[in-house]
């Protein structure tokens, strides 16, 4: 990707000193914003040496192999600005759709994932296209058909080949009173089929919290520890 390209498809946030390491921060269903300032937590993960990065892919993307291809070329991009190595930690976050991202782009990289942290995620696409009356048009958007898109839903879930995770550490949350993704019917079963793998999950059912929050403070404090232990993964 053309350097002067890069700030016209990202938010960036860049720490004072060398990156140790890049955090990927994928947005949800519907997003379009353009970020022009950190969050608090984005602040605390710059201020430890991360660079934030937020790709501007569509709202209805579901990490397609258009995005995958385009984050792709960003982190090349990136690591070309910022003198970084093939080696320096890739760590992707997200929650809900950007949850789902988080999964569907460590199993599709061709760069490699250190650790992934996911919030809420879509795991069983096939599933999610069902759970909601909003979601089969994104799909149909996403991957480009309009006839039996089951078996292109099953490519990309996280679910039906969770083999294709790769073995890095994952720290994945889900509210019990999620009502949009419903946690016993994606994290549940995901959860048990990276354990039957040997995978090194770690899984937190947060009582009574809803769709991505709101996170109790513990658990943010958990999040920006393990986040800031991959940037130090080299």
């Amino acid at each position: 990707m053309n350097d002067t390209l890069i700030d016209r498809v990202a938010w960036i946030g860049a720490p004072n000193t060398t990156p140790r390491g890049i955090v990927l921060t994928f947005v949800g269903l519907g997003s379009t914003g353009m970020k022009d300032t950190p969050s608090e937590q984005e602040q605390r993960w710059i201020d430890s040496g991360a660079l934030v990065v937020q790709p501007y892919y569509g709202p209805w993307s579901w990490m397609n192999d258009a995005t995958v291809e385009f984050v792709d070329e960003l982190v090349d991009g990136l690591r070309w600005r910022y003198g970084l190595g093939a080696d320096t930690p890739l760590i992707a976050t997200g929650g809900s759709m950007g949850g789902f991202a988080v999964l569907a782009y460590a199993m599709a990289t061709t760069l490699g994932v250190t650790a992934c942290f996911a919030n809420c995620p879509v795991c069983d696409l096939p599933f999610h296209y069902t759970e909601r009356p909003d979601l089969p048009r994104t799909m149909h958007h996403a991957f480009g058909s309009y006839g039996d898109i089951t078996a292109t839903l099953e490519a990309h879930s996280p679910l039906h080949q969770p083999d294709r995770l790769p073995d890095v550490p994952y720290l994945i949350v889900h509210g019990t009173e999620d009502k949009s993704v419903g946690k016993a019917r994606h994290s549940d079963p995901l959860v048990a089929a990276m354990v039957a793998l040997k995978r090194n999950v770690e899984y937190i059912a947060v009582p009574g919290m809803g769709h991505c929050g709101p996170l109790p403070d513990a658990l943010v404090a958990k999040i920006d520890a393990f986040v800031v232990e991959q940037l130090g993964a080299i």
